[in-house]
C-alpha cells in the first residue's frame, strides 16, 4: 500500500501554489529560477539570484509582466524577494522546492 507523504493540514498551502503556477509567465518564471538559481545561498558574481531586469531579458517577458507575476509568486510562497538598491532579486528558497516535491513523493509501506 502506498500513501502520499504530505501533512493534509496543508493542502490550502498547495493549493495557493499551484493556482500560481497555474499561469504559464508564472510557471515559466518559477522552473526558470528553480533551475538557474541555487537556492537559499547569498547573491555572488555566480548569479545565483536574478533581477526583474535579468530575467525579462532571459525569459524574453516585459519587465512589467514580470513584475506582475512575481507578485503572485511570492504572495503564494513560491519565491522570495529582496531589494538590493536598485534592483530587486528573486530566488526560490531550497526549502519551497523540498515543499513542493514533497507533494509529489509517495512512499512505501
Amino acid at each position: 500500500m502506498s500513501m502520499y507523504n504530505i501533512n493534509y493540514n496543508q493542502t490550502e498551502k498547495y493549493s495557493e501554489m499551484f493556482k500560481a503556477l497555474s499561469n504559464p509567465y508564472r510557471l515559466k518564471i518559477f522552473l526558470y529560477l528553480a533551475t538557474h538559481c541555487r537556492p537559499g545561498e547569498l547573491s555572488t558574481n555566480d548569479e545565483m539570484r536574478y533581477t526583474v531586469g535579468e530575467l525579462g531579458e532571459d525569459l524574453e517577458i516585459a519587465q512589467s509582466t514580470v513584475s506582475h507575476h512575481l507578485k503572485e509568486l511570492r504572495q503564494s510562497g513560491l519565491i522570495r524577494m529582496e531589494r538590493k538598491s536598485k534592483n530587486v532579486e528573486c530566488w526560490v528558497e531550497q526549502e519551497t522546492l523540498d515543499f513542493m516535491t514533497a507533494f509529489f513523493e509517495v512512499t512505501q509501506d
